[in-house]
């Protein structure tokens, strides 16, 4: 491993996140090369976590677009401030300003200027002035295909066309990340213009590290046998496999009530922190749970 990637592989350590050197050499080459990093994976494997955490090493804050069916433009780059831009046409007309009257183009200049722009996400990521942005598209896959084909012009040469206000052109390329859970295949166009990353459900051994990392004076055999459990679920053939966000929330759960053991008991009060769909509740009846717990304490 190249020292760089392995300072930025401590770097992450130190902000909580376990990362293998596939993980952060990809997080490198995006930073390198300025090229956006699509990664994909299921839900709750720590996809969002990487870019909160490059934040943090940047020392810059966060610019995040969380997508959703419907997402327009607008919304994702700017919008015009009306409430304002009317309120200074009504104080001109107030005030029979006649230099504004007779100067109307002038007065549209104004109120078609910066000072009525309200920037979203993508246009905060381009005009941040200073170098560092850390720009998260989150969940793509939730926008249509119309939204996936404008972020093609933007993420190929950071720079956006405002008609009012020409073309706005970034300053400093932002560190560009984009998040999937493959509800739908993302096109080939975008694909091309990032680097690729998958990130699976993590191995034993670096989950129980996680576990240690991110739940402090946790009982060293409870971060085993929670492990253990939860590694167990996923083999099954449930609707919604528990991520490790869900590892880290029932881990703290069981701390918050004082539990440094397992046993099927506190595993079905408890188990709303790991399943979060009822039919998978349904599946594991208290039989399976006790042999869940059965293996996840005596692997």
């Amino acid at each position: 491993m190249r020292p760089e990637i392995r300072r930025l592989q401590g770097s992450m350590r130190e902000q909580g996140y376990v990362a293998e050197p596939s993980i952060v050499t990809a997080v490198h080459l995006a930073r390198a090369m300025e090229k956006p990093l699509l990664i994909e994976g299921d839900a709750g494997v720590g996809k969002t976590e990487i870019a909160k955490v490059m934040a943090a090493i940047r020392g810059t804050g966060l610019i995040r677009l969380q997508c959703y069916e419907g997402l327009d433009v607008n919304t994702a780059l700017y919008e015009w401030n009306y409430q304002k831009q009317l309120l200074r046409l009504r104080m001109a007309a107030d005030a029979h300003d006649a230099d504004a009257h007779a100067h109307a183009d002038g007065l549209e200049d104004l109120i078609f200027g910066r000072n009525y722009l309200l920037e979203r996400p993508l246009l905060r990521a381009i005009t941040r002035p200073d170098a560092g942005a850390v720009l998260l598209i989150d969940e793509i896959d939730r926008a249509d295909e119309g939204f996936e084909a404008f972020l093609l012009e933007v993420l190929s040469d950071f720079q956006v066309t405002i008609p009012e206000l020409g073309t706005i052109r970034a300053a400093h390329r932002p560190l560009v990340l984009l998040t999937s859970n493959r509800t739908r295949e993302i096109g080939d166009a975008l694909r091309r213009r990032c680097l690729y990353l998958y990130i699976e459900h993590p191995p034993f051994e670096k989950e129980v590290e996680i576990v240690r990392t991110k739940v402090p004076g946790i009982a060293e055999a409870l971060a085993i046998e929670i492990t253990h459990f939860v590694q167990a679920l996923r083999k099954r053939s449930l609707m919604k496999p528990p991520g490790v966000a869900e590892t880290l929330d029932w881990a703290r759960a069981l701390i918050t009530l004082h539990r440094d053991r397992l046993d099927a008991e506190i595993v079905g009060e408890t188990l709303g922190c790991l399943v979060k769909d009822r039919h998978d509740m349904r599946e594991l009846e208290r039989g399976e749970i006790a042999a869940l717990v059965g293996a996840a304490v005596d692997p």
